[in-house]
């Protein structure tokens, strides 16, 4: 982790690809998702409640923007910047870019809202205290008017 948020290296393998061998538009959210994912796996998140450091395990995605840049060819591992924008009382925005493995290009930037969900109602529910602890090192800084 750095100042400014976290850099993870992502997979991009030859089934992501379209026809003309260019990373399909709609495996940019599923790299997002598994860069984001291996940052809290690695803090003791898991989908099953019995298994996580964290009692927050249904957050669901509420909405997800992409601007694409510049495409990104071929098979290869790319690199996905990320940060928390905000964290609400039961919602987060994620800022995030998808750069080249050397962080000189930027293919796509955007942003994503997760919800914290109660699984017995789906209605959100507050974050947890230990999970806004564990979030608190993605968190930017606003900087001074």
């Amino acid at each position: 982790m750095t100042a400014d948020g976290i850099y993870e290296p992502v997979q991009v393998h030859f089934d992501d690809l379209d026809a003309m061998g260019l990373l399909h538009n709609s495996r940019y959210a599923l790299l997002v998702e598994r860069a984001i994912g291996a940052y809290w796996q690695r803090l003791g998140w898991a989908p099953d409640p019995a298994r996580s450091v964290f009692k927050d395990v249904f957050l669901a995605v509420r909405e997800f923007k992409v601007t694409y840049h510049a495409p990104i060819a071929g098979a290869g591992e790319p690199m996905v910047h990320f940060w928390m924008e905000r964290m609400g009382r039961t919602s987060g925005v994620y800022g995030f870019r998808v750069l080249s493995a050397d962080r000189s290009l930027v293919h796509a930037d955007g942003y994503r809202v997760n919800v914290n969900l109660d699984p017995a109602t789906l209605r959100p529910e507050p974050f947890s205290a230990e999970l806004r602890a564990a979030a608190e090192p993605l968190l930017r800084t606003p900087l001074p008017c």
